[in-house]
């Protein structure tokens, strides 16, 4: 069975889907991940899917459920390098991809993943000060 290299960059893991997902290895994929989650504290996941010509139901509920996990694991999902192919398959299928951001290309990706965790650290700061004022 094939694995799919997960890559630390920063607080960012980047998984590079290379190969034709089988089941087998989405769900290892699943599992590799959450765990890469936990163990390096990462807030970001960006799974670049340029390689994949074509996504099938199964695919796209697995990028679904990545994203449910990493969120649940205090983790944004971005997916980069979707195919305007792909992206027509996602939509007649009826897939949505709650939860998940999408953009052109990993650079960008990236931004979005620092874009959020700042906003984050602002609403953070905000609620600490609201916080200290009510008690003050």
């Amino acid at each position: 069975m094939e694995r799919v290299p997960i890559l630390k960059i920063g607080d960012i893991l980047l998984v590079s889907i290379q190969v034709d997902m089988s089941d087998q290895t989405a769900i290892q994929l699943q599992e590799d991940l959450a765990e890469r989650i936990v163990a390096t504290g990462c807030h970001g996941v960006i799974i670049d899917i340029t390689a994949l010509d074509i996504v099938d139901s199964f695919v796209g509920r697995m990028l679904s459920t990545i994203a449910s996990i990493s969120k649940v694991l205090d983790a944004e999902t971005v997916v980069v390098g979707m195919r305007p192919a792909v992206a027509i398959t996602l939509v007649e299928l009826g897939l949505s991809l709650n939860g998940i951001r999408t953009a052109l290309n990993v650079e960008r990706g990236m931004e979005l993943v620092a874009a959020s965790r700042a906003d984050d650290w602002d609403e953070a700061a905000d609620d600490e000060g609201t916080e200290t004022t009510a008690t003050a």
